[in-house]
């Protein structure tokens, strides 16, 4: 290997680590300091560092415990530099000294009420102060390590209005002297609904990566499931943490069955279903039965839950109510206006009804400004196209979609399915 290789090599190793280390080092940091954006600076620090030691040390043996280090001693001088070691400093310091070199438990539970660091970290990022909109974006930045970029992709909105979002709500933290909290009785269920949008958004990147080489983020599409069931534990009766549990674990099911063994994309009407996990369709479809026994079965991620669960139940892709998934879409497309369940809905009418019913639902949406980007919006009209023989348009729409695709599965798999269609002259 040249020297680049090697350099290329590190950083990609680097970027890896850090992806999945990144919400375990600001939630240990954000305990620590008792300031979240504090917290998320000086892991910045620590990724620093790793980038300009790595190329000449090497990658140590654990990587990840070697950026815990980094980042714990950039937090301990930084109590240092501020003349902050009251008793209760000196004590964490003497601690955190003897523990430089112990590669840390990152599994550990905390004495606390949630006994889950980044749950805490989550309910920090959702506090009412902030917007509901920052709060998202927030959370999304430290748990996921999503770039304003990817952020706004999964928001749907533009990337400015997102940097913006978190700059200040990073601010108003800092400025408010709230500190690393865990909410308990009323506060807690104040913040819920902006948690289980969070969990819900973090389980979504990981289930289609917005950028990157891979199509799938499975640590942490496990760690949102993990996350909402431990929420489950806290808030029992609230029907719609059962629903997100659902829907969580019908589609993290599929998982094995959604890629080949060179990582590339198998859509669901083409998957093997023997390889689908049959005990966590049955446990989704227990939390699934819970929130419709609390009353929930109308909510946001009931639905969601119930039209994963119809694709669960069907055995083979030729079984699958389509008619019923379209009712749910249309009831979910009523419970909150989005271009993204009619962009859904016209999938599930297009398979029941035929693909020109799909196509005029389309034809309504076209020109929403939040699907301008959106790949998924020419990747459908293209499906459909090709259903209806309509070849040379339906080529097109691939190929714009894989223009507008960000992450390079799906990009590949866009342009795959435009060479694929061999359409002849007139």
């Amino acid at each position: 290997m040249t020297a680049a290789d090697i350099d290329h090599a590190i950083r990609a190793t680097i970027q890896a680590t850090w992806r999945v280390a990144q919400p375990r080092l600001i939630a240990t940091l954000s305990r620590m300091l008792r300031d979240v954006p504090l917290a998320e600076e000086l892991t910045q620090d620590a990724l620093v560092a790793a980038l300009e030691a790595w190329p000449s040390i090497g990658v140590p043996d654990n990587p990840g415990a070697w950026l815990m280090t980094t980042a714990r001693r950039r937090a301990l001088d930084h109590l240092r530099r501020g003349r902050m070691l009251n008793g209760k400093h000196d004590m964490l310091a003497r601690d955190m000294l003897q523990e430089q070199e112990i590669v840390p438990d990152f599994d550990a539970a905390l004495d606390d009420d949630i006994g889950d660091e980044l749950l805490r970290l989550i309910f920090t990022a959702c506090h009412p102060i902030l917007s509901r909109e920052a709060r998202a974006a927030l959370a999304l930045r430290m748990i996921c390590g999503l770039t304003t970029s990817e952020i706004a992709r999964a928001c749907l909105v533009p990337e400015a209005t997102i940097s913006q979002r978190i700059v200040r709500a990073k601010r108003t933290l800092s400025n408010s002297g709230l500190a690393y909290e865990t909410p308990s009785g009323e506060a807690l269920s104040e913040r819920l609904a902006s948690v289980l949008e969070v969990v819900y958004l973090i389980f979504n990147e990981g289930y289609l990566a917005a950028r990157g080489e891979e199509w799938l983020r499975p640590q942490l599409c496990d760690e949102a499931l993990r996350i909402g069931r431990v929420l489950a534990g806290l808030a029992p009766d609230e029907p719609e943490v059962h629903g997100l549990v659902a829907l969580m674990a019908l589609n993290a099911s599929r998982a094995r069955a959604r890629t080949d063994a060179n990582g590339d994309p198998i859509l669901l009407m083409d998957q093997d279903r023997t390889r689908w996990d049959w005990l966590e369709i049955r446990r989704g479809l227990r939390s699934l039965e819970r929130a419709g026994e609390l009353g929930g079965g109308g909510g946001f991620y009931t639905l969601q839950a119930a039209i994963a669960a119809c694709h669960a139940r069907a055995e083979a892709a030729s079984a699958t109510n389509w008619q019923h998934i379209a009712q749910l879409y249309a009831e979910l497309g009523r419970l909150v206006r989005s271009p993204v369940i009619e962009l859904n809905r016209a999938v599930a009418v297009g398979m029941a009804e035929g693909p020109q019913g799909g196509l005029d639902i389309l034809d309504q949406i076209a020109d929403s400004p939040a699907l301008a980007a959106y790949h998924h919006l020419p990747a459908v009209r293209g499906d459909l196209l090709q259903k209806l023989g309509r070849l040379a348009e339906a080529r097109q729409a691939f190929e714009a979609a894989a223009q507008l695709a960000t992450n390079g599965r799906e990009r590949v798999l866009m342009e795959r399915r435009a060479s694929a269609l061999q359409v002849r002259d007139n």
